[in-house]
């Protein structure tokens, strides 16, 4: 189909060498490191040393999926810690990178910085991997805690992830709704990237003896979805295996489609909803009729504990100290929270590095050379073998499969503790190993 996004496999070992082709031309994309230019400005602290300069993109002010906290957070985060000294006495730069949802923009984003020889790209989110992850390989750059929205994520061996991406959600969702639901109907993009959303789906149901979901397509930028509501309904009643369930997988147009799922849902009051943290927050529920919304009861899966977790707290504080009325950053906002991960992994690296020069060099030598981070409790603790446990189903750089299972109730989104293993955490390595993804 013309138009959908494509993936391609990734060169098997890194380039060790940056291009300098790619570094000439720093000087014309950025004329000097200013604010305008989307760069925290030096400032305070430090031992004089040259400041460490690292990148965050998303997309931003687009029709699709939008993630503006995630820069945001970034920049706070550089900010804050400009502000008690540095990192081993090192300032901190943030350039910022908007992908525009688009290959063309990611891989200029990823050019960039590779011209401005930036030591990593850091807490990120682009659709298209196969566009920013080849020049940030030819570069020697390390891409640290990027959202997992591809798989492409967990091939590439210049990319270091934090959580277990859309795999480990979806399939973490499956696993719940087993137990929970009858005929389900999962509702996701026309794309490449969402063609790999039912086999993951289908893994978690496969695990809890369930069969697989109904695939029903969607375009990811439609303003209304009552056709691909109505449908997805009647394949949620098709049987009379206890009550139906609707998945919408859509990003930012969950909440769109919900808008069409509830003026169709007044037929099929027996049908519930479940869906993955990101495409569905506190805010969206509250939106969409808290207690008395189509969310009520409704399973959701997500990577980190619930916003309300003490373990935020840092975080929060943060934000509270630098952004406090910048809108854009949402403490239960996935986005924001990965960025906060991936740049306590940079800290940890710098500190590891400590004397020694930081480059990207440097630093993806650390993250290669056994470094375990500590992310407070936030997720497991972290660390990036060449070849990690799920390798032999494609996904070799995919470390940390753990979800948190949280329900809908009475209006609020609150941890399923035990409705959800191990005080709501489940490890999905096991049902992973045997997904069927394409």
């Amino acid at each position: 189909m013309t138009g959908r996004r494509r993936t391609s496999p990734l060169p098997a070992h890194p380039r060790p060498v940056r291009a300098a082709a790619l570094a000439l031309g720093a000087t014309a994309l950025c004329a000097s490191l200013t604010a305008a230019c989307g760069i925290v400005p030096g400032a305070t602290g430090g031992s004089g040393d040259d400041p460490v300069r690292v990148m965050t993109w998303a997309p931003q002010d687009t029709d699709a999926t939008n993630k503006p906290g995630m820069p945001a957070m970034a920049l706070a985060y550089a900010r804050w810690v400009n502000a008690h000294g540095g990192v081993h006495g090192h300032r901190l730069e943030v350039l910022t990178c908007n992908d525009h949802n688009d290959s063309v923009g990611a891989a200029k984003c990823a050019k960039r910085a590779a011209a401005e020889d930036v030591v990593a790209v850091v807490g990120s989110y682009s659709q298209f991997g196969d566009s920013f992850l080849a020049p940030l390989e030819g570069a020697g750059i390390p891409y640290i805690g990027g959202y997992g929205v591809t798989n492409d994520e967990f091939t590439g061996t210049m990319s270091y992830p934090v959580n277990g991406g859309q795999p480990a959600l979806l399939a973490g969702l499956g696993k719940a709704l087993a137990a929970n639901c009858g005929d389900i109907a999962l509702v996701r993009p026309d794309s490449i990237a969402g063609d790999q959303l039912p086999a993951l789906l289908d893994s978690g149901l496969k695990a809890g003896g369930h069969p697989d979901a109904q695939d029903q397509l969607a375009a990811e930028d439609a303003t209304e979805y009552g056709d691909q509501a109505e449908r997805a309904l009647r394949s949620a009643t098709k049987g009379a295996a206890g009550e139906g369930c609707v998945v919408p997988a859509l990003g930012d147009r969950t909440d769109t489609f919900m808008d069409s799922f509830r003026r169709s849902r007044q037929d099929f009051p027996e049908v519930r909803t479940a869906t993955v943290l990101g495409s569905v927050d506190q805010t969206v529920i509250n939106a969409t009729g808290g207690a008395s919304g189509p969310y009520e009861g409704s399973y959701i899966t997500g990577w980190y504990p619930a916003a309300s977790d003490p373990r935020w707290d840092p975080m929060k504080k943060v934000i509270n100290e630098e952004a406090f009325d910048d809108d854009r950053i949402d403490p239960a906002d996935a986005g924001v929270q990965t960025t906060w991960i991936a740049y306590t992994v940079l800290r940890a690296v710098l500190e590891r590095i400590g004397d020694d020069e930081v480059s990207a060099d440097t630093v993806r030598h650390t993250l290669n050379d056994g470094l375990r981070v500590s992310t407070g409790g936030l997720t497991p603790p972290l660390r990036w073998p060449y070849d990690g446990e799920l390798a032999s189903v494609g996904f070799p750089r995919l470390v940390n499969a753990d979800v948190t299972l949280q329900v809908v109730r009475d209006g609020k989104l609150v941890a399923a503790g035990q409705d959800g293993g191990r005080n709501g955490v489940a490890d999905m390595t096991s049902v992973l190993a045997h997904a069927d993804v394409p």
